[in-house]
């Protein structure tokens, strides 16, 4: 059985770059050309994992491929390598949100946790959106709320360009001097939180607008 490493976001990054390889090769670029973006593409993925010494990088070797048939079926064996969004129960989500008292449940048993980055749903009739997220080895939950808007913007989780919602959530930040005091923060991000899932590279700014809700470090 393989070992599963390979995050949602990290897996969406390698398969950009195995798209980048297959476009040179369709350009008819000459073979030293792409010889080196196979090396580029080879040490960006190689950095993904700096933090993690001992993982077998000879799968990331793409030296030896040439054919779109060749690269597709690697992007598909990839998939015994991820490791998927921890599993959660309806439970464990009304524990994250102890102040909503009817709370709506997302489809648990549709959700791909394979390529799930962070697990959110709507509810409509009361203008929220809920985002859990595994920070620090553990689940957390925001509440935020929302606003879609017909004209399309960058998502700030994934910098897709498409249909996004305005969210806004209350952060946790609290003054001693000023028990009124309250700060939201927001941004734009994809309506479709499963192709986002499918789009988002990176976690960074995902995990700072978590972090700074949340208060935490």
């Amino acid at each position: 059985m393989a070992v599963t490493f390979i995050r949602n976001h990290q897996y969406n990054f390698i398969k950009k770059q195995v798209d980048i390889i297959k476009d040179t090769y369709k350009k008819g670029t000459d073979k030293q050309v792409i010889n080196a973006v196979k090396d580029s593409a080879y040490a960006k993925m190689i950095d993904l994992f700096q933090d993690h010494p001992g993982i077998p990088t000879h799968i990331f070797d793409l030296s030896g491929l040439a054919t779109e048939a060749e690269f597709d079926l690697y992007t598909a064996d990839l998939n015994a390598f991820i490791q998927p969004f921890p599993a959660v129960t309806e439970q464990q989500i009304k524990k994250m949100f102890p102040k909503t008292k009817k709370l709506k449940m997302p489809d648990l048993k549709a959700i791909d946790l394979e390529r799930t980055t962070y697990l959110s749903w709507y509810d409509i009739g009361t203008n929220k959106k809920y985002i859990v997220y595994e920070l620090n080895d553990r689940l957390v939950g925001i509440e935020c709320r929302f606003n879609i808007f017909s004209r399309k913007n960058v998502c700030s989780f994934c910098n897709r360009h498409g249909q996004v919602a305005f969210i806004s959530s209350v952060t946790k930040a609290k003054k001693i001097n000023n028990p009124d005091y309250y700060k939201a923060i927001g941004n734009y991000i994809c309506f479709d939180s499963t192709e986002c899932n499918h789009q988002i590279t990176s976690v960074n700014y995902l995990d700072s607008f978590i972090k700074e809700i949340l208060q935490e470090k």
